[in-house]
């Protein structure tokens, strides 16, 4: 029998996928169900290099989705072969900093701290419940997307804010994206063959979401998003940091109500909202080589906000390893990686433009000059680490 490990990442109207051997990394199969709660629900899965996709029955929800995915496995004789189940929960809030065996207590606290992650761990719970429904027999494991950045000291993770509000209510910054910058930073290690912890990084996860965290001796010790996942960096949608203030103006002057200033900061801003054009980096990058200003200025404001962040956080050190890109811009587009390392030569970054252009679509390595201090562009895996995380916890190794 082998020891694969069904890795379950849920959201609101989706379920996202994968079955990974936790040794190899090897993914056997992987997809996602899309449209759920609509009649429009369907599931796509990736199998021996074929996509099928399947329309969904009626309820249309992660139950009906969990079980075309197990019939699947059944019809392909894959189900003997998963030994557990590892799902991504977003919020850990300070309780959880290690991968976690779920049973009632864990599940209470997952919907307890869904008021820190509203939009997220009440569909990671979903996911949760769903997955027993069908593997009753098997441990299931919660992987916390904060749990790396709980080795944060005080001085990073706290805001000027009555302290009351911290002890009181758990208001601070958290993080996210914590399972890829693991990842990324553990690999980056061995690219320079030091242990990681010895090594200094920067790693910037740049996609729809963006992060950038400080990594000192293999640990996170600062990190860009905070209670949510709205601070930090510009995004696709999300505005990143702004003055507190803009919200009373949208309020007090502008007439915007409560949910009208939320929905503009986390979906109608960013590069979308800068833009006017789309939140997809690809067509924004297109349409500024077309001579669009607009889409230039977006990609400028975007670009100089992620170098801004790598530069503050390099207070952290006194010599730092390297500087990784990670995530579904990070990985493929060289031409904001030029424009955010072109800022960064006072860090001694210097791009190497050939070896920029050559990392895109998987692959990993180095794009800056010899006497650069290194920037490597490193493909994250965040199944595999759930994977890897739970068998370990399972077998004692963790």
């Amino acid at each position: 029998m082998q020891n694969n490990i069904l890795v379950i990442n849920c959201g609101s109207s989706s379920l996202k996928f994968s079955l990974v051997n936790p040794i190899s990394g090897q993914n056997i199969i992987s997809g996602l169900a899309e449209c759920l709660l609509s009649v429009d629900a369907f599931i796509t899965i990736k199998h021996q290099g074929e996509k099928k996709k399947f329309n969904l029955p009626t309820p249309y929800d992660h139950q009906v989705a969990i079980s075309a995915l197990v019939n699947y496995l059944i019809e392909n004789n894959l189900k003997e072969s998963v030994s557990a189940l590892g799902h991504r929960v977003v919020h850990g809030g300070e309780k959880y900093s290690q991968p976690t065996l779920i049973n009632e207590d864990i599940k209470q606290s997952i919907e307890q701290l869904s008021k820190l992650a509203p939009l997220h761990n009440p569909a990671n719970l979903q996911g949760i419940n769903a997955a027993e429904q069908v593997f009753n027999d098997l441990p299931q494991v919660a992987i916390f997307d904060t749990a790396f950045h709980q080795s944060m000291p005080k001085r990073s993770y706290l805001y000027g804010l009555p302290y009351h509000l911290y002890k009181e209510h758990g208001i601070r910054k958290y993080g996210f994206h914590g399972t890829s910058h693991y990842f990324v930073s553990r690999e980056a290690a061995k690219i320079i063959n030091k242990p990681s912890k010895e090594c200094n990084f920067i790693s910037a996860h740049l996609g729809n979401g963006c992060s950038i965290t400080a990594i000192k001796n293999g640990k996170s010790v600062d990190t860009s998003l905070g209670l949510t996942p709205l601070e930090g960096v510009m995004m696709g949608t999300r505005s990143g940091d702004v003055d507190p203030g803009v919200i009373f103006h949208l309020v007090d002057q502008l007439g915007y109500t409560l949910e009208e200033v939320n929905n503009t900061l986390n979906k109608k801003s960013g590069l979308l909202g800068v833009s006017q054009l789309s939140n997809d980096c690809r067509a924004i990058e297109e349409a500024a080589q077309g001579g669009n200003k607009q889409a230039l200025l977006a990609l400028t404001l975007f670009s100089y906000r992620i170098a801004k962040s790598i530069a503050s956080f390099s207070c952290n050190f006194t010599s730092l390893d390297g500087l990784i890109f990670t995530g579904g811009i990070g990985e493929n587009s060289n031409f904001i990686r030029a424009l955010i390392l072109s800022q960064l030569s006072l860090l001694n970054f210097t791009e190497d433009s050939k070896g920029n252009k050559a990392m895109r679509f998987g692959n990993q390595g180095c794009i800056t000059t010899k006497d650069s201090t290194p920037c490597w562009v490193i493909p994250t895996n965040e199944e595999w680490v759930i994977a890897e995380q739970t068998f370990k916890l399972l077998n004692k190794e963790n």
